[in-house]
C-alpha cells in the first residue's frame, strides 16, 4: 500500500495512477484491489452501497491482459499509456441513480424493487470504453431528490473531515469515497447542486457542465415531460482542476479538444471580467445570512483572481416567485411515479412523500405553465449574467449540518434547510449553463468552504482553468477573528 499511498498525495492523484498504470508500474489489478481495500476500511463513512468485487477484478484483469498486448517498443515501456484508452485500468464508481451491469440499482429507495442491472447506462458504457474499472455503487438520497445522502436502504453518508456531518448530495457518496482516498476521482450528476453541494461540502473540485457539454446526457432530449429545461447533467468530481479535467474529456469523449492540455497552461488565462455577487433567487422565501467562512472564501477567490482578472460587485435581480417556481418544477416529475400499493407508498422518505402529493395535486396543463415560465426566467438569468464573462458567488452557505439534521424536519423545513444551505446553486441548472465549485479555505474544526463560479454556454474549459488557477496557493487557514466583508 505504500505505492499507492505515494500516489494518493501527489497533486494530481487521477493522472498519477493512470500514469502508473500505463507504464506498467503498477497493475490493473493492483489498483483495484487497493480502491476495495480502502472501501472496506472506510466502510464506516457509507460512501457505498454496494461493492462489485469480482467483476471489477475480473475487468481489471482484461485491461492488465490489453496493456500486455499493446503495440510499443517493450524499451520505451513509460510512454504506452499513450496507446491505451484514457482512463485504462483506473477504479473508478458510480451513483446509485444509473444502471451498472451486473449491480443491482436502487435509486436511493426502499418502495421499489432493486433490479440487478442487464446493460450499462450510456454514461457508465463510455466511461469504460474509457478504460475505467467500476467497483461498486455510490450512496444517493431517494432519486437523487436531496442535497443530503441518506435514506432507509443503507448507511448515511458521512463527511471524511468530519463524520458527524453530511458529505452532501445528491453525489454524496461519490464526494466521500474521492475526499476519504478510496477513489482518485468519480464521475456525478447534478440536477440542483448534486456535484457542487458535495464537492464544497467535502474539499473537492466539481464541474457541472452545461447542457449539452456531456452528449450522453441529451440523448432523451433537452427538456422534460412538461416543458422545462432538462436540469439533470453529468460532470467530474476531483481533487484538483487538472484531474476534473481528465475526467470530463473521458466522460464526453471528444477527440478534437483537450480539456486537461488547457488546463495544464491555465496561468495564460487572463482579463476576464468576473462579477461578484451574495444575491440568491431564494432570498424573497429563505434570505440567507452566509457564514463567515462562506464570506471570507468567497473574499479569497476575489482576492486571487485580481491577480490576473478584472474582478468587479455585481447586481442581480430574481424574480421572487423563482422558490415556488423551482420546486413546483424540481418536484413535477414525481407526479409521474407510479407506486404499487400503499404499502410500498409508505416507504418511501418523507419528503419525497410530501413532494409526490405537491405534485399530483396539480395538473399537467400546471406543469407546462411552470416549465414556460421558469424557460423565461432562465433566459433572463443568462442575460443578467452575460454581461460578464463569469460571475463568482459563494459556495455553501453555512457548516454541513449534521447527520439526521434534515430528517428530524418536517419535510418542508427540511427542504429550507437545503435551499439556506446551498441558495446559489439550483438557479444554475435552471439556466442550462456551466458552473464549477472550487474549495479555498479550512476552518479551525477542519471542515473546507469554497465558491461557485458560473460561465457562459461551453465554458467547461475555462472554468477548470480558473479552478486551477484559484488552487495554485494552499487552502487559507482561516481565523474567526478575520472578519469577513459581505459583498454585493
Amino acid at each position: 500500500m505504500g505505492d499507492f499511498a505515494d500516489l494518493d498525495r501527489a497533486r494530481d492523484p487521477l493522472r498519477a495512477l493512470r500514469d502508473a498504470i500505463g507504464s506498467g508500474d503498477v497493475s490493473a489489478r493492483a489498483a483495484t484491489e487497493a480502491a476495495l481495500e480502502r472501501a472496506a476500511q472506510r466502510a464506516d463513512l457509507g460512501a457505498f452501497v454496494t461493492l462489485t468485487a469480482d467483476r471489477a477484478l475480473a475487468a481489471a484483469d482484461r485491461a492488465d491482459a490489453r496493456w500486455r498486448g499493446a503495440a510499443f517498443d517493450v524499451a520505451h515501456a513509460h510512454g504506452a499509456h499513450r496507446a491505451l484508452p484514457p482512463l485504462h485500468g483506473v477504479p473508478l464508481a458510480h451513483k446509485d441513480l444509473v444502471d451498472v451491469a451486473g449491480a443491482p440499482t436502487t435509486r436511493g429507495s426502499a418502495a421499489f424493487p432493486h433490479a440487478t442491472a442487464t446493460a450499462d447506462d450510456p454514461g457508465v458504457a463510455q466511461l469504460h470504453r474509457s478504460g475505467a474499472v467500476s467497483i461498486g455503487k455510490t450512496q444517493v438520497p431517494e432519486f437523487g431528490l436531496t442535497g443530503y445522502s441518506e435514506n432507509r436502504i443503507a448507511a448515511p453518508t458521512r463527511n471524511p473531515h468530519d463524520p458527524r456531518v453530511t458529505a452532501g448530495g445528491s453525489s454524496g457518496g461519490s464526494a466521500a469515497a474521492v475526499a476519504a482516498g478510496i477513489l482518485t476521482a468519480a464521475p456525478a450528476s447534478d440536477g440542483g447542486g448534486s456535484i457542487r453541494i458535495p464537492a464544497l461540502a467535502c474539499g473537492l473540485i466539481g464541474l457541472k457542465p452545461g447542457l449539452g457539454a456531456i452528449p450522453t446526457d441529451v440523448l432523451r432530449g433537452r427538456s422534460d415531460t412538461f416543458g422545462a429545461p432538462k436540469l439533470g447533467v453529468s460532470g467530474p468530481l476531483a481533487r484538483s482542476a487538472r484531474d476534473a479535467a481528465l475526467l470530463f474529456d473521458a466522460m464526453r469523449a471528444d477527440p478534437t479538444e483537450s480539456t486537461l492540455t488547457a488546463v495544464e497552461t491555465s496561468e495564460q488565462l487572463e482579463h476576464l471580467a468576473i462579477g461578484v455577487s451574495t444575491a440568491t433567487p431564494f432570498e424573497s422565501a429563505s434570505p440567507t445570512p452566509f457564514s463567515a467562512p462562506a464570506l471570507a472564501a468567497l473574499d479569497e477567490a476575489r482576492r486571487r483572481l485580481e491577480a490576473r482578472h478584472r474582478v468587479d460587485a455585481a447586481e442581480f435581480r430574481y424574480d421572487p416567485d423563482y422558490p415556488e417556481l423551482f420546486t413546483d418544477v424540481w418536484t413535477a416529475s414525481l407526479s409521474l411515479l407510479e407506486v404499487r400499493d400503499t404499502a410500498a407508498e409508505e416507504l418511501l422518505m418523507p419528503l419525497t412523500r410530501s413532494f409526490r402529493e405537491r405534485a399530483l395535486a396539480r395538473s399537467v396543463a400546471q406543469h407546462r405553465e411552470a416549465g414556460a415560465r421558469i424557460t423565461r426566467f432562465a433566459a433572463d438569468v443568462r442575460a443578467q449574467w452575460g454581461a460578464f464573462d463569469v460571475v463568482l458567488t459563494p459556495g455553501l452557505a453555512m457548516d454541513p449540518p449534521p447527520i439526521g439534521a434534515f430528517l428530524a424536519r418536517s419535510p418542508e423545513a427540511d427542504y429550507r434547510l437545503q435551499c439556506e444551505w446551498a441558495p446559489c446553486t439550483s438557479i444554475v441548472n435552471v439556466s442550462g449553463l456551466p458552473a464549477v465549485a472550487v474549495p479555498l479555505l479550512e476552518t479551525p474544526a477542519g471542515l473546507p468552504f469554497g465558491v461557485q463560479l458560473i460561465g457562459r454556454m461551453g465554458s467547461e474549459t475555462m472554468l477548470l482553468q480558473l479552478a486551477a488557477q484559484l488552487t495554485e496557493e494552499a487552502p487559507l487557514r482561516y481565523r474567526p477573528a478575520a472578519s469577513a466583508r459581505r459583498s454585493r
